[in-house]
C-alpha cells in the first residue's frame, strides 16, 4: 500500500497568510476606531469583528476536519479493498 504524501504549505505562503490576516483585522480596528461615531456604536462594531473572525475560525477548522475524516476513511476503503483483491488472487 502507498504512503500518502503530506501536503505542506510553504514557509512564504505561511507568512503571506498571517500577515494578510494581521493586517485585515488591523485595517478593521483602524477603522472602526475612526468612525466619527459614539463610543457604544465602536464596541458594538468591534465584538461584530471578534465574532466574525471566531466564527471563520470555527468554520475552517470544521472544514478541516471534516476533510480530514473522508481521507481517513477513503484510505481505510483503498484498504480493505487491496486485501480482498490480495486474498483473492492468492
Amino acid at each position: 500500500m502507498d504512503t500518502p504524501e503530506i501536503q505542506q504549505d510553504s514557509a512564504a505562503w505561511r507568512v503571506f497568510v498571517q500577515l494578510s490576516f494581521v493586517l485585515a483585522v488591523a485595517a478593521m480596528v483602524i477603522a472602526i476606531w475612526n468612525l466619527p461615531v459614539g463610543i457604544w456604536i465602536r464596541g458594538f462594531l468591534g465584538i461584530g469583528l471578534f465574532y466574525t473572525i471566531s466564527a471563520t475560525v470555527i468554520v475552517t477548522k470544521t472544514m478541516r476536519d471534516d476533510h480530514e475524516a473522508r481521507k481517513l476513511i477513503k484510505q481505510l476503503s483503498t484498504a480493505k479493498a487491496e486485501k480482498l483483491i490480495k486474498d483473492y488472487t492468492a
